[in-house]
């Protein structure tokens, strides 16, 4: 894998070969992480021109639990701050020659533009409003570790669909898996085109039509920076779109509920709905960590150089004996 732009063109197996790579690398319970050889001498360049707290943080603990070094650039660090062009400052990145980028940029297509521009991989960590890939990926672990099945499930995605680049991630994943995908949110964040993004995807502004029977209720963040026109009040916005106890009554007696974060309580979600044995948000976040460690293996896996030994560093061994193979 040269980098990761996107779901979109990953097939169903690569997808899958990720998912089942990140529960290897899952604690269990009541464990920490474990530190793995596996990219011992590789350099990560986390490059973030957008605020990021869960996904920059994620990478950069994946980067290292993985063995590699992990460098982490905000934009307000840059030199882009001072004026320098984003070609030129990843031309400057790509001279000292790192093994990978992750990036995170407000403009759509920027990394796709960049994997053209230079020989680096570059990883996705979201590019305006188009696509989130570790995100969809983290999403999907989730929902199968709590039980559930992707094949014929029934996700409810509310909220900001609009502008929201995981909610396209999780279209392009889901839709692949033969999941029904019910999208829902205010018509002017509801763009009719989303309904041919992908078979199984429907459309509807009622919100307990799109939870009922849902097996998976996704609530998205009003993302009031990338909207030109008047934002919805927060108490309005919650009284039609906001997630309240009454709604989980409507859908399948486990649901999961889940957020990308941050979440906003009392404008897309309520604090008794957040906090319930229902909600799986936590469980995203620490999943955040093994999926990215499965990414950037499989992205920097075939880059491996044998040890000193001549073994390859998809032999090591992680501290406390445990054993990792080789990515699927």
């Amino acid at each position: 894998m040269a980098g990761l732009l996107g779901i979109e063109h990953l097939t169903r197996v690569e997808i899958q070969a990720i998912l089942d790579r990140a529960r290897d690398f899952q604690p269990a319970p009541g464990q920490s992480f474990k530190r793995f050889d596996l990219l011992r001498g590789r350099t990560v360049v986390n490059l973030f021109f957008e605020a990021s707290t869960r996904t920059r943080t994620s990478f950069e603990i994946a980067a290292k639990r993985l063995g590699a070094d992990a460098v982490s650039i905000t934009a307000q660090a840059s030199s882009v701050s001072k004026g320098e062009s984003l070609v030129d400052t990843l031309n400057t990145l790509g001279a000292m020659r790192p093994d990978a980028i992750v990036m995170r940029h407000g403009a759509s297509g920027a990394p796709h533009f960049l994997q053209r521009h230079l020989g680096i991989p570059i990883i996705n960590a979201g590019d305006g409003t188009h696509e989130h890939p570790t995100q969809a990926l983290l999403d999907a672990r989730t929902i199968l570790d709590r039980g559930k099945q992707l094949d014929g499930s029934r996700v409810a995605i509310i909220g900001d669909i609009a502008h929201s680049r995981v909610a396209r991630s999780n279209i392009h994943l889901l839709s692949k898996f033969g999941a029904q995908i019910v999208l829902c949110g205010p018509a002017a964040l509801l763009p009719r085109e989303l309904g041919n993004l992908a078979p199984g995807v429907t459309l509807t502004t009622n919100m307990d039509e799109a939870i009922r029977d849902a097996d998976v209720i996704m609530m998205l963040r009003v993302q009031l920076e990338r909207q030109h026109e008047a934002a919805f009040p927060a108490g309005e916005y919650f009284r039609f779109y906001g997630l309240r106890l009454e709604h989980l009554k409507l859908a399948k007696p486990d649901v999961v509920v889940m957020h990308p974060g941050p979440i906003n309580r009392g404008r897309e979600i309520s604090s008794e709905v957040a906090d319930s044995q229902r909600s799986a948000i936590l469980n995203q976040v620490e999943n955040g960590i093994s999926v990215r460690m499965a990414v950037l293996e499989r992205v920097l896996g075939d880059k491996n150089v044998a040890d000193e030994s001549g073994e390859s560093a998809t032999g090591q061994q992680a501290e406390g004996g445990a054993h990792v193979g080789a990515a699927h």
